[in-house]
């Protein structure tokens, strides 16, 4: 098979004319901050993941780290998997508390509930239980011996059924290639009431947004309003118009993009199966995390990046970085990041561009065993 010009990407985010026209609309209509179109994306959420409210944020990151702080949890202990983007681990020194990374699971590298349990201390207030490549994490198992808070991370499980249903509050992603991309941003989901009318302020500097002020205004009359009052602190980390129109046209294409990710997961199950470990079955397959021997795992990319396509580690484990070292050792992690491998999947991929990954991975197999 000939090599092709121009990279496959690992992963991409694929829109066309309908994001190209709703962000035309927007910055027609003079309004590109926090308005109706992030209102209309916050209802529209909620109702597809079965919350009923929905706070939608610059990133996911940002999510986190802002429910925490509505919470009040801080000075403190938080768990979190090692097999995990460095949000998870970070926010928590971000609230000044200690991050206590824990193991994962050897079959779909999710937290282990065992380590969890070995992992407790008199101050753990809370956990970040993360749904790794869209597989659920095993909160029900875990809920069976610590009944202290739990953020649902649902970066990859966008959307799972039943995602964002087992923790306290769930936070979701829409970086740009998540299965519902948008550049970057969140959204906060909770069935709490009073959370919810605490973190919206919160989004800006504990400020009512300018948008609700403009209809009616605090006296009643028609026009904006420019007073408010600040009753508690919070940051800058609301989502705009901007974004939230093209996250709206993106979920209209969600079931057809999840369904491309299925098929290329299908095809590479069915097809590499006898040459790689192919991971647990995610219904987002928002990444396709296979696994290699690891003496063949940085070869196969070296290789398959000469033939140009892109693979990448998802992830490296956490307790590996300077700033979240951790004082003991890992035993599934620390062997199995070591055969990780991401093979292409989006849904900007062709036919074609399976059979090139199937071909060439197959490739290596046949010359270096």
């Amino acid at each position: 098979m000939d090599i092709r010009e121009n990279v496959l990407p690992c992963l991409r985010p694929y829109g066309g004319k309908e994001e190209i026209e709703a962000l035309t609309q927007v910055i027609e209509s003079g309004w590109w901050g926090k308005g109706a179109k992030v209102a209309e994306f916050e209802k529209s959420f909620a109702e597809m993941v079965g919350a009923k409210y929905a706070v939608a944020v610059t990133s996911a990151t940002h999510g986190q780290d802002l429910v925490l702080k509505a919470m009040g949890i801080k000075d403190c202990d938080i768990i979190n998997p090692t097999i995990s983007f460095l949000t998870t681990a970070v926010v928590p020194l971000w609230n000044n508390c200690t991050t206590n990374i824990v193991d994962v699971d050897r079959k779909a590298l999710n937290i282990d509930p065992d380590d969890v349990k070995k992992s407790l201390k008199k101050n753990t207030k809370a956990m970040i239980a993360v749904n790794m490549a869209g597989v659920p994490a095993p909160i029900s198992e875990i809920r069976k011996f610590y009944d202290g808070f739990i953020l649902e991370d649902c970066a990859h499980s966008c959307y799972t059924p039943g995602a964002g249903s087992q923790g306290d509050v769930a936070v979701w992603s829409f970086q740009a290639v998540k299965t519902m991309p948008c550049g970057d941003g969140g959204m906060i989901t909770t069935n709490d009431k009073d959370l919810y009318e605490k973190l919206v302020p919160m989004t800006w500097l504990g400020i009512s947004s300018t948008f609700s002020r403009v209809k009616d205004g605090l006296t009643g009359k028609p026009g904006y309003s420019w007073d408010y009052t600040v009753n508690l602190l919070g940051q800058k980390c609301y989502m705009i118009d901007l974004t939230a129109a093209i996250a709206i046209e993106q979920m209209k294409k969600l079931s057809g993009h999840l369904e491309q990710r299925r098929h290329i997961a299908r095809r590479y199950n069915n097809e590499l199966g006898h040459l790689i470990q192919i991971p647990e079955w995610t219904e987002t397959v928002q990444y396709y995390c296979a696994r290699v021997p690891a003496e063949h795992r940085d070869s196969l990319m070296d290789y398959l990046s000469n033939k140009k396509i892109h693979t990448s580690v998802h992830f490296k484990p956490l307790h590996k970085y300077e700033v979240t070292k951790q004082d003991r050792i890992y035993p599934v992690a620390d062997t199995e990041w070591l055969k990780l491998i991401s093979l292409p999947v989006h849904p900007a991929m062709k036919e074609e561009d399976i059979d090139y990954v199937i071909y060439w991975v197959k490739k290596y197999f046949e010359e270096k065993i």
